[in-house]
């Protein structure tokens, strides 16, 4: 369905504008933020939706003040609750409604969208600790929600079967019963005894652990207790540990009832096509209420990660007889479509092997505006199986599960026909857009994907087109059951979706921020971690200051010398690289052929089709990407640049030269974000000289080409303590400047203000670069001058 917009419209929409929408989002609190960002990144901008288990209706009326175009309904069992969120919201586009959110309250297939935010634990706590009935819920819901509708389900997650060790602290109270004085580990003895507190038979196993023979397990720290118990038990525990004053009621409920694999499984059963499965992990309750005040073991003693502080899945109902996932059977041919190229560098003899696609890509981005509100119209719920290869290999650092069908712009090949044409004929074909509601055409961006190992240049063109909100099956092309829907999307909420793990492609994400900075729109507030980046004059003297290339002791961030991103561009140009053969190659990449074939909900097999992808044969599909952050001595931020040689750019460019944010591929045995972050802290101290403080997750993992490679990204950005002395703009004919004298680094860095980097993203043809600095400029809530006016 293809609707114009009405007569009237950006009337309708001042409400929307985006300095009220900044300010009534960083009004709400960090938990709030998060749920509104979790759940609208996979709205349409119009249609009919409920908060199922609303509460204080505060949830609701965010999303109805933020949406003005959805009709949002509150539904809660309790009256009182019901009628005292109606006196406290009243919109326009917002409502209450009394009913039980575990049967039937809105009519078959009438809903567009459908959020259940903590509630389900209590339809399962308060129903006899009955797992089965959170999914009697789902199923209920799930008749209500029309095809193409989602369903989101944020809660608590069960970490599956497993026995743990868990450290707590015994001196930080005393060992009495009351909940508010006891020390942690009395309240984890205490908690033991009641935990679900409404069931017959309460509380669980737990044994306390006498000190352990020396060389079996660490001990625990001085003052601290162990004890052995189930790791959802462990996990119950460190969830409510803090929440103190009303520890009774704490107890009565059961936070934990599906593990991962359970909810995705159920909602392929439902007939629900999974856009995410992610656990979270809220950055303030890690930092203040799990690090340093306990510590999880698996029984050989290794240190596990924190658990989640919540989970996310996101379904969309598809019709009966539709694809909902995919699995890997093994290829019936061996025809090869993908190619190896290998280039050997002339100064060191190392070959780089690069796999390429055999035609070029553009981008298609059509876009409108609605008042300072800009839109685009993304496919949507797009096949992308190779996604899920290699998974068992190498999990996703943040634990998330496979999304088989993602949002990505619509994406063509360039053939020999004009862009132009190809532009127009893609837009009608895929969006029913005819070339007369093309109002004009704006060349975007190039850039290579991932040049580390994959020879890809893409195109982008930003199109402006009438006013049209789309929500219609895109043509097949895809060669599988769907090719998903294109649906027009507030352009700043799949910006907030990547931020939180909800779009993991980043080529839609790039041409968003490219069309919000060429006319000088903001980003919209940041809701991913924040970046502690110090002030200027705070803590440390770094390279470029009087005490040389060192750092003082008392903390904060490095002060160094910035080099413009002009004299970087304008260094002398070069040529590094010549073609070889494969004998001269030690086959890093590899190129593997799979069936994969899309299942329906009952596990029939809607279509197959055998695809080839690239991976790394000595390492995984994890690749960490850092942002550098500094300051200058006039306090302006800064970001390390490599000016690095690739055989991608000079296949493409012709040169060799390209600036690129530092990243690495991950060894398979690295398979947990704090095991990576620790990988990548040694690989800049050793590469680059640089010492930094803890890592920050620069918003959510994402696939730089997820039609060739399952590669995930992971960003990550630091504060950068200190560096070895700045020696300004590259050396004529130079690879890479010299170094500071004593850094005993392989390797420098150039310290960009990162507000050039964003103006000149034109010039960053490197994908992992592009993301790292526009990412780090919309935390750092650093101001865009339009390029283009409106």
């Amino acid at each position: 369905m293809t609707t114009r917009a009405p007569a009237g419209y950006e009337a309708d929409q001042r409400r929307d504008d985006l300095s009220a929408y900044a300010r009534y989002l960083s009004a709400m609190d960090a938990s709030m933020r998060q749920k509104v960002a979790l759940t609208a990144a996979h709205l349409l901008c119009e249609g009919r939706v409920a908060d199922m288990g609303m509460g204080s209706g505060q949830g609701s009326a965010a999303l109805a003040q933020l949406y003005p175009r959805l009709e949002v309904i509150g539904v809660d069992i309790d009256p009182t609750v019901v009628e005292l969120a109606r006196r406290a919201h009243q919109q326009p586009n917002l409502g209450f409604q009394l009913g039980d959110i575990a049967r039937t309250v809105f009519p078959p297939e009438s809903l567009d969208g459908i959020f259940d935010s903590s509630v389900l634990h209590h339809v399962t706590s308060y129903g006899g600790y009955r797992h089965a009935n959170a999914a009697d819920a789902l199923a209920a819901q799930v008749e209500q929600l029309a095809p193409g509708g989602v369903l989101v389900v944020r809660d608590f997650v069960d970490p599956g079967p497993g026995t743990v060790f868990l450290d707590v602290p015994a001196e930080d109270g005393d060992d009495g019963r009351d909940p508010r004085s006891a020390s942690t580990a009395a309240l984890l003895e205490r908690f033991a005894g009641e935990f679900r507190s409404l069931s017959p038979e309460p509380g669980f196993p737990l044994a306390r652990v006498a000190r352990e023979p020396s060389g079996e397990l660490p001990p625990p720290r001085m003052g601290w207790r162990r004890y052995r118990l189930a790791h959802k038990h462990a996990v119950e525990f460190v969830l409510r540990k803090d929440y103190r004053a009303d520890w009774e009621a704490e107890v009565k409920e059961e936070y934990t009832y599906f593990s991962q694999a359970q909810f995705e499984a159920l909602f392929a059963r439902l007939g629900l096509r999974v856009l995410s499965s992610t656990p979270l992990r809220n950055p303030w309750i890690v930092r203040n209420r799990f690090v340093g005040r306990f510590e999880l073991r698996d029984t050989t003693g290794a240190r596990l990660p924190y658990p989640p502080t919540n989970y996310l899945i996101v379904g969309e109902k598809v019709k009966a007889g539709q694809g909902v996932a995919f699995r890997l059977a093994p290829a019936e041919s061996s025809q090869q479509f993908l190619r190896i190229e290998h280039h050997q560098d002339r100064a060191t003899g190392q070959v780089f092997d690069l796999a390429a696609r055999p035609h070029p890509t553009l981008d298609i981005v059509p876009f409108f505006f609605a008042g300072e509100t800009a839109y685009v119209l993304a496919r949507t719920s797009y096949p992308r199986p190779i996604a899920r290869a290699c998974r068992e290999e190498t999990p996703p650092l943040d634990g998330s599960g496979p999304a088989d069908y993602l949002a990505e712009p619509i994406a063509v090949v360039q053939t020999e026909f004009p862009v132009g044409h190809t532009v127009e004929h893609a837009l009608e074909r895929a969006a029913g857009v005819r070339a007369a509601a093309i109002q004009r055409m704006i060349p975007g961006t190039t850039y290579y994907p991932s040049p580390g190992g994959i020879l890809e240049e893409v195109r982008s063109m930003l199109v402006e087109v009438e006013p049209t909100f789309v929500n219609a099956p895109s043509e097949n092309v895809s060669g599988f059951g769907t090719s998903g829907r294109i649906r027009a999307v507030e352009a700043r909420q799949l910006l907030r979706a990547a931020q939180v793990g909800g779009l993991p492609d980043a080529r839609l994400e790039l041409n968003v921020y490219d069309l919000l900075a060429r006319f000088g729109l903001p980003f919209g507030p940041w809701i991913g971690d924040e970046i502690p980046l110090p002030a200027a004059g705070a803590g440390r003297r770094g390279a470029g200051d009087a005490g040389g290339a060192g750092a003082g002791d008392d903390g904060g961030v490095a002060a160094v010398q910035p080099t413009s991103l002009a004299a970087l561009l304008g260094r002398p140009s070069r040529r590094r690289f010549s073609r070889v053969d494969a004998g001269a190659s030690a086959g890093f990449l590899e190129v593997r052929r799979a069936r994969f074939e899309e299942l329906t909900a009952d596990g029939g097999v809607v279509a197959a089709r055998e695809l080839e992808y690239v991976v790394p044969r000595p390492l995984g599909v994890l690749t960490v990407s850092t942002a550098l952050l500094a300051r200058a001595p006039s306090g302006e931020v800064v970001l390390g640049v490599d000016d690095h040689d690739l055989p991608a750019a000079q296949s493409f460019s012709g040169n060799s030269g390209i600036l690129v944010a530092p990243a690495w591929r991950l060894p398979r045995s690295v398979s947990a974000l704090a095991a990576a972050e620790a990988f990548v802290r040694e690989r800049l101290q050793v590469e680059y000289g640089v010492r930094v403080e803890a890592a920050v997750e620069l918003g959510g993992a994402y696939r730089p080409s997820a039609g060739l490679t399952p590669e995930l990204v992971q960003p990550l950005a630091f504060v950068v303590t200190a560096a070895p002395a700045s020696a300004g703009a590259p050396a004529s004919g130079a690879a890479a400047p010299d170094l500071a004298p004593g850094s005993g680094a392989a390797r420098r860095l150039s310290w960009v203000p990162l507000i050039e980097l964003v103006a000149g993203r034109e010039r960053l043809p490197d994908g992992h670069l592009r993301v790292a600095a526009l990412r780090a400029a919309h935390a750092l809530g650093l101001a865009i001058s339009p390029s283009h006016p409106r």
